[in-house]
């Protein structure tokens, strides 16, 4: 991917302070950066991993994450993992499915990896875990469809 992309990694903003001091994460998205901000960083076998830190805010009645959070934070997961696939290109989210495996308590590393399933046209397969501080906690499967210019 060139650096010149209008949408992707390359675009993305890269953090120069605090915990995440080197990752990227998207401006872009409104919902996204109310919701997390969430990071991105390329890791050095060319995989992507997701991150954020669980905060209070994230918690739901029962003292740990939200569903909708770990969902949240899934879907954004998929673009970053399906970054090379998508060439710098939009596209949006089919369908994503999620198993709830465990609980994720305030104060911990939340990350996402995962694998293109199937890819190469205009449909993108992406499955993923997402963990609290490296326990399971969400296993999840999405569809990306590509968006092609108007």
């Amino acid at each position: 991917m060139s650096e010149t992309d209008d949408w992707g990694y390359a675009t993305a903003s890269l953090c120069t302070e605090g915990e995440f001091a080197g990752w990227r994460h998207w401006t872009q998205d409104p919902f996204e950066t109310r919701s997390g901000p969430f990071y991105m960083r390329r890791e050095d076998d060319g995989s992507y991993v997701s991150a954020f830190r669980a905060e209070p805010r994230h918690m739901n009645g029962g003292g740990f994450m939200h569903g909708g959070c770990l969902l949240t934070f899934a879907d954004f997961a998929l673009f970053a993992i399906a970054t090379e696939e998508l060439s710098g290109g939009h596209a949006v989210t089919l369908n994503l499915a999620g198993d709830f495996l465990g609980a994720v308590a305030p104060g911990a590393l939340v990350e996402a990896r995962g694998e293109v399933t199937r890819g190469g046209g205009k449909t993108i397969f992406v499955r993923g875990l997402v963990t609290g501080d490296g326990t399971p906690a969400l296993s999840f499967t999405g569809i990306i469809r590509r968006l092609t210019p108007r």
